[in-house]
Protein backbone atom coordinates (compact mmCIF):
# COMPACT_ATOMS: atom_id res chain seq x y z
CA UNK A 1 0.00 0.00 0.00
CA UNK A 2 1.09 3.35 -0.77
CA UNK A 3 0.33 7.39 -1.47
CA UNK A 4 -1.42 8.10 -4.12
CA UNK A 5 0.87 9.09 -6.64
CA UNK A 6 -0.06 12.57 -7.45
CA UNK A 7 -0.76 13.24 -4.15
CA UNK A 8 2.97 11.57 -3.80
CA UNK A 9 4.76 14.19 -5.84
CA UNK A 10 2.92 17.39 -4.53
CA UNK A 11 3.92 17.00 -1.03
CA UNK A 12 7.85 17.85 -1.42
CA UNK A 13 6.94 21.73 -0.41
CA UNK A 14 6.27 20.72 3.19
CA UNK A 15 9.53 19.15 4.05
CA UNK A 16 10.15 21.09 7.25
CA UNK A 17 7.26 23.14 7.92
CA UNK A 18 7.17 21.88 11.18
CA UNK A 19 3.53 20.70 12.70
CA UNK A 20 0.45 22.31 12.14
CA UNK A 21 0.03 23.32 15.84
CA UNK A 22 3.52 25.29 14.92
CA UNK A 23 2.52 26.48 12.21
CA UNK A 24 -0.61 28.22 13.93
CA UNK A 25 1.13 29.44 16.44
CA UNK A 26 3.70 31.20 14.13
CA UNK A 27 2.86 35.29 12.92
CA UNK A 28 0.81 34.46 10.38
CA UNK A 29 1.14 30.94 9.90
CA UNK A 30 -3.04 30.29 9.71
CA UNK A 31 -2.69 32.59 6.70
CA UNK A 32 0.17 30.72 5.33
CA UNK A 33 -1.59 27.36 5.15
CA UNK A 34 -3.36 27.64 1.69
CA UNK A 35 0.06 27.74 0.17
CA UNK A 36 0.38 24.33 1.14
CA UNK A 37 -2.17 23.07 -1.52
CA UNK A 38 -0.91 21.70 -4.32
CA UNK A 39 -1.91 24.64 -7.25
CA UNK A 40 -0.11 23.75 -10.50
CA UNK A 41 -1.95 21.02 -11.88
CA UNK A 42 -4.26 22.81 -14.55
CA UNK A 43 -7.76 22.86 -13.85
CA UNK A 44 -11.12 24.60 -14.79
CA UNK A 45 -13.11 25.02 -12.20
CA UNK A 46 -17.46 24.47 -13.07
CA UNK A 47 -18.97 28.09 -14.08
CA UNK A 48 -21.46 28.21 -11.05
CA UNK A 49 -23.22 31.46 -10.12
CA UNK A 50 -21.82 32.85 -6.57
CA UNK A 51 -22.78 35.28 -4.38
CA UNK A 52 -22.29 36.49 -0.75
CA UNK A 53 -24.79 37.33 1.55
CA UNK A 54 -24.68 37.68 5.71
CA UNK A 55 -26.84 36.32 8.14
CA UNK A 56 -27.86 37.54 11.58
CA UNK A 57 -26.00 35.84 14.47
CA UNK A 58 -25.61 36.05 18.47
CA UNK A 59 -22.26 37.02 17.35
CA UNK A 60 -22.59 39.67 14.75
CA UNK A 61 -23.26 38.71 11.09
CA UNK A 62 -22.16 35.48 9.77
CA UNK A 63 -21.06 35.59 5.86
CA UNK A 64 -22.00 33.14 3.54
CA UNK A 65 -21.49 32.18 -0.04
CA UNK A 66 -23.91 30.71 -1.70
CA UNK A 67 -22.50 28.08 -5.02
CA UNK A 68 -25.71 27.56 -7.53
CA UNK A 69 -29.19 27.69 -6.69
CA UNK A 70 -32.13 28.23 -8.84
CA UNK A 71 -35.18 30.02 -8.12
CA UNK A 72 -36.83 28.02 -10.66
CA UNK A 73 -37.03 24.87 -8.85
CA UNK A 74 -38.30 23.99 -5.11
CA UNK A 75 -37.23 20.48 -4.77
CA UNK A 76 -33.18 20.79 -5.51
CA UNK A 77 -31.28 19.58 -2.50
CA UNK A 78 -28.59 22.08 -0.62
CA UNK A 79 -25.69 21.72 1.62
CA UNK A 80 -24.38 24.25 4.38
CA UNK A 81 -20.63 23.44 4.29
CA UNK A 82 -17.29 24.61 7.17
CA UNK A 83 -14.07 24.38 5.64
CA UNK A 84 -11.25 22.95 7.77
CA UNK A 85 -8.43 24.50 9.73
CA UNK A 86 -7.87 23.10 13.06
CA UNK A 87 -10.25 25.86 13.96
CA UNK A 88 -8.33 28.35 13.84
CA UNK A 89 -7.39 28.61 9.98
CA UNK A 90 -9.10 28.64 6.53
CA UNK A 91 -11.62 30.76 4.90
CA UNK A 92 -13.81 30.83 1.84
CA UNK A 93 -11.12 31.02 -0.94
CA UNK A 94 -9.13 27.64 0.16
CA UNK A 95 -9.96 24.94 -2.28
CA UNK A 96 -11.36 22.94 0.68
CA UNK A 97 -14.18 25.58 0.79
CA UNK A 98 -14.27 27.50 -2.96
CA UNK A 99 -13.52 24.44 -5.05
CA UNK A 100 -15.55 21.68 -3.54
CA UNK A 101 -18.67 23.91 -3.20
CA UNK A 102 -18.16 25.01 -6.77
CA UNK A 103 -17.83 21.12 -7.89
CA UNK A 104 -20.61 19.71 -5.40
CA UNK A 105 -23.15 22.09 -6.90
CA UNK A 106 -22.23 21.38 -10.32
CA UNK A 107 -22.47 18.05 -10.10
CA UNK A 108 -25.75 17.84 -7.41
CA UNK A 109 -27.52 20.61 -9.20
CA UNK A 110 -28.11 21.99 -5.96
CA UNK A 111 -27.12 25.09 -3.77
CA UNK A 112 -23.70 24.82 -1.60
CA UNK A 113 -23.38 27.76 1.50
CA UNK A 114 -20.43 28.06 2.24
CA UNK A 115 -19.91 29.58 6.23
CA UNK A 116 -17.48 32.20 6.92
CA UNK A 117 -17.38 30.71 10.71
CA UNK A 118 -15.25 32.66 13.31
CA UNK A 119 -11.78 31.81 14.20
CA UNK A 120 -10.53 30.33 17.28
CA UNK A 121 -8.46 33.43 17.26
CA UNK A 122 -7.86 36.65 18.84
CA UNK A 123 -10.15 35.53 21.97
CA UNK A 124 -12.44 34.03 20.02
CA UNK A 125 -13.44 30.46 21.49
CA UNK A 126 -16.38 27.56 21.47
CA UNK A 127 -19.00 28.24 21.30
CA UNK A 128 -18.96 31.01 19.05
CA UNK A 129 -18.19 29.15 16.03
CA UNK A 130 -20.62 26.44 16.44
CA UNK A 131 -23.25 29.34 17.04
CA UNK A 132 -22.12 30.85 14.11
CA UNK A 133 -22.55 27.74 12.28
CA UNK A 134 -26.33 27.10 13.35
CA UNK A 135 -26.47 30.70 12.39
CA UNK A 136 -25.87 29.44 8.91
CA UNK A 137 -27.91 26.44 9.32
CA UNK A 138 -31.16 27.91 10.67
CA UNK A 139 -30.50 30.98 7.96
CA UNK A 140 -30.30 28.24 4.93
CA UNK A 141 -33.59 25.91 5.97
CA UNK A 142 -35.36 29.50 6.41
CA UNK A 143 -33.97 30.83 2.60
CA UNK A 144 -34.54 27.17 0.95
CA UNK A 145 -37.16 27.95 -1.30
CA UNK A 146 -34.99 31.04 -2.72
CA UNK A 147 -32.53 28.85 -2.96
CA UNK A 148 -34.49 26.65 -5.27
CA UNK A 149 -33.73 23.66 -2.63
CA UNK A 150 -36.34 21.36 -0.55
CA UNK A 151 -36.01 22.39 3.37
CA UNK A 152 -35.89 18.57 4.51
CA UNK A 153 -32.89 18.17 1.68
CA UNK A 154 -31.08 20.51 3.32
CA UNK A 155 -27.63 18.74 4.66
CA UNK A 156 -24.91 19.60 6.75
CA UNK A 157 -21.10 19.10 6.64
CA UNK A 158 -17.85 20.06 6.69
CA UNK A 159 -13.92 18.88 6.58
CA UNK A 160 -11.87 18.14 9.11
CA UNK A 161 -12.85 20.87 11.76
CA UNK A 162 -15.66 21.88 9.61
CA UNK A 163 -16.69 18.16 10.28
CA UNK A 164 -16.92 18.75 13.85
CA UNK A 165 -18.44 21.85 13.65
CA UNK A 166 -21.63 20.21 11.61
CA UNK A 167 -21.84 16.76 13.87
CA UNK A 168 -21.90 19.62 16.96
CA UNK A 169 -24.75 21.26 15.51
CA UNK A 170 -26.53 18.65 14.61
CA UNK A 171 -26.49 17.16 18.17
CA UNK A 172 -27.68 20.58 19.14
CA UNK A 173 -30.46 20.83 16.15
CA UNK A 174 -31.67 17.54 17.88
CA UNK A 175 -31.76 18.62 21.68
CA UNK A 176 -33.49 21.44 21.01
CA UNK A 177 -35.88 20.52 18.73
CA UNK A 178 -34.73 22.34 15.62
CA UNK A 179 -35.07 21.03 11.83
CA UNK A 180 -32.37 18.54 11.47
CA UNK A 181 -30.15 18.12 8.39
CA UNK A 182 -31.81 15.45 5.65
CA UNK A 183 -28.05 13.82 5.93
CA UNK A 184 -24.17 14.65 7.19
CA UNK A 185 -21.48 15.04 4.74
CA UNK A 186 -18.36 14.88 6.65
CA UNK A 187 -14.50 14.96 4.51
CA UNK A 188 -11.92 13.23 6.96
CA UNK A 189 -13.61 14.74 10.20
CA UNK A 190 -11.66 15.73 14.03
CA UNK A 191 -14.18 14.71 16.39
CA UNK A 192 -12.31 13.32 18.94
CA UNK A 193 -10.11 15.39 21.74
CA UNK A 194 -8.19 11.99 22.54
CA UNK A 195 -8.02 10.03 18.93
CA UNK A 196 -9.38 6.52 19.03
CA UNK A 197 -7.40 3.15 18.98
CA UNK A 198 -6.61 2.05 15.40
CA UNK A 199 -9.81 -0.01 14.24
CA UNK A 200 -9.20 -3.90 13.38
CA UNK A 201 -8.23 -3.18 9.52
CA UNK A 202 -5.44 -0.47 10.10
CA UNK A 203 -2.20 -1.34 10.58
CA UNK A 204 -1.31 -5.04 9.54
CA UNK A 205 -1.35 -2.79 5.89
CA UNK A 206 1.53 -0.80 6.17
CA UNK A 207 -0.34 2.03 7.24
CA UNK A 208 1.89 3.47 10.40
CA UNK A 209 4.94 2.96 8.30
CA UNK A 210 3.68 5.57 5.43
CA UNK A 211 2.48 7.77 8.15
CA UNK A 212 5.79 7.89 9.75
CA UNK A 213 7.25 9.32 6.56
CA UNK A 214 4.75 12.04 5.83
CA UNK A 215 5.65 15.80 6.42
CA UNK A 216 4.81 16.38 10.29
CA UNK A 217 2.56 18.83 8.91
CA UNK A 218 0.18 16.34 8.14
CA UNK A 219 0.04 14.20 11.19
CA UNK A 220 -1.78 14.96 14.09
CA UNK A 221 -0.40 13.61 17.29
CA UNK A 222 -2.18 13.42 20.73
CA UNK A 223 -0.32 16.28 21.63
CA UNK A 224 -1.58 18.21 18.78
CA UNK A 225 -4.67 17.12 18.81
CA UNK A 226 -4.57 18.37 22.75
CA UNK A 227 -3.54 21.88 21.65
CA UNK A 228 -6.25 22.05 18.82
CA UNK A 229 -8.57 21.02 21.57
CA UNK A 230 -7.61 23.66 24.34
CA UNK A 231 -7.25 26.56 21.88
CA UNK A 232 -10.84 25.68 20.28
CA UNK A 233 -12.33 26.00 23.85
CA UNK A 234 -10.55 28.14 25.44
CA UNK A 235 -9.34 25.52 28.49
CA UNK A 236 -8.38 22.19 29.38
CA UNK A 237 -9.65 18.79 27.30
CA UNK A 238 -11.94 17.98 30.29
CA UNK A 239 -14.34 21.18 29.54
CA UNK A 240 -15.14 20.43 26.23
CA UNK A 241 -18.68 19.97 26.00
CA UNK A 242 -20.35 17.28 23.49
CA UNK A 243 -21.35 20.01 21.27
CA UNK A 244 -17.78 20.58 20.93
CA UNK A 245 -16.20 17.63 20.83
CA UNK A 246 -19.04 15.11 19.65
CA UNK A 247 -17.15 12.01 18.86
CA UNK A 248 -17.62 10.75 22.23
CA UNK A 249 -21.36 11.83 22.65
CA UNK A 250 -24.50 9.45 21.97
CA UNK A 251 -25.08 9.37 18.13
CA UNK A 252 -28.67 7.98 18.31
CA UNK A 253 -31.31 10.43 16.62
CA UNK A 254 -28.75 11.47 14.45
CA UNK A 255 -29.29 11.77 10.50
CA UNK A 256 -27.66 9.57 7.89
CA UNK A 257 -23.79 10.06 7.33
CA UNK A 258 -21.39 10.20 4.02
CA UNK A 259 -18.06 9.86 5.25
CA UNK A 260 -14.44 10.08 3.46
CA UNK A 261 -11.84 8.82 5.68
CA UNK A 262 -8.18 8.87 4.04
CA UNK A 263 -6.21 5.84 4.16
CA UNK A 264 -2.59 6.98 5.46
CA UNK A 265 -4.02 9.87 8.55
CA UNK A 266 -3.60 9.63 12.02
CA UNK A 267 -7.95 11.32 11.76
CA UNK A 268 -8.87 8.11 10.06
CA UNK A 269 -9.45 6.65 13.41
CA UNK A 270 -11.98 9.22 14.67
CA UNK A 271 -13.71 8.97 11.47
CA UNK A 272 -13.83 5.47 11.84
CA UNK A 273 -15.27 5.35 15.27
CA UNK A 274 -17.63 8.07 14.62
CA UNK A 275 -19.00 5.92 11.91
CA UNK A 276 -18.74 2.65 13.76
CA UNK A 277 -21.42 4.36 16.50
CA UNK A 278 -23.66 5.63 14.02
CA UNK A 279 -24.28 2.33 12.47
CA UNK A 280 -24.87 0.91 16.24
CA UNK A 281 -27.26 3.40 16.42
CA UNK A 282 -29.17 1.91 13.12
CA UNK A 283 -28.15 5.15 11.00
CA UNK A 284 -27.03 4.17 7.92
CA UNK A 285 -23.43 5.10 6.85
CA UNK A 286 -22.40 5.50 3.07
CA UNK A 287 -18.46 5.05 4.48
CA UNK A 288 -15.51 5.88 1.95
CA UNK A 289 -11.66 5.31 2.71
CA UNK A 290 -10.10 7.19 0.10
CA UNK A 291 -7.09 4.76 -0.78
CA UNK A 292 -3.65 6.52 -0.91
CA UNK A 293 -5.51 9.92 0.56
CA UNK A 294 -3.79 12.18 3.36
CA UNK A 295 -5.81 14.43 5.41
CA UNK A 296 -6.75 17.06 3.59
CA UNK A 297 -6.70 16.27 0.06
CA UNK A 298 -9.43 17.97 -0.80
CA UNK A 299 -7.54 21.19 -0.68
CA UNK A 300 -5.14 20.18 -3.23
CA UNK A 301 -6.50 20.71 -7.29
CA UNK A 302 -8.99 19.14 -8.78
CA UNK A 303 -7.10 18.31 -11.83
CA UNK A 304 -6.02 15.10 -9.67
CA UNK A 305 -7.84 12.59 -10.34
CA UNK A 306 -8.19 11.26 -6.37
CA UNK A 307 -9.67 14.72 -5.67
CA UNK A 308 -12.42 14.31 -7.98
CA UNK A 309 -13.28 11.28 -6.88
CA UNK A 310 -14.08 12.37 -3.66
CA UNK A 311 -16.16 15.16 -4.76
CA UNK A 312 -17.91 13.74 -6.93
CA UNK A 313 -18.76 10.96 -3.55
CA UNK A 314 -20.07 14.20 -1.98
CA UNK A 315 -21.97 15.51 -4.63
CA UNK A 316 -23.51 12.06 -5.26
CA UNK A 317 -24.21 11.88 -1.47
CA UNK A 318 -26.17 15.20 -1.93
CA UNK A 319 -28.31 14.49 -4.31
CA UNK A 320 -29.50 11.07 -2.38
CA UNK A 321 -30.12 13.35 0.29
CA UNK A 322 -34.19 12.56 1.21
CA UNK A 323 -36.34 14.42 4.06
CA UNK A 324 -35.00 13.12 8.02
CA UNK A 325 -37.97 11.79 9.77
Amino acid sequence: MSLDPDLAGALHHLAGAGSFTELLAQPGGPDRLEAFSAGSLPYEAPDVRVRDVEARGPNGPVPLRIYGGAPVRADAPALVWMHGGGFAAGGLDMREADQLAREVAAGSGGAVISVDYRLARDGVHFPVPHEDVLTAWLWTVEHAAELGADAGRVCLGGASAGGNLAVGATLYLKDAGLPMPARLLLAYPFLHAELPAPGGMAGADGTADVLERLPRLLRFTPDDCRALVENYIGGPVAMASSYAMPGNADPSGLPPAAIIACEYDDLRYSAEAFAAGLRQAGTDVDFRLEAGAIHGYLNHSAGLRIVQDGLAFLATALIQAKPFQ
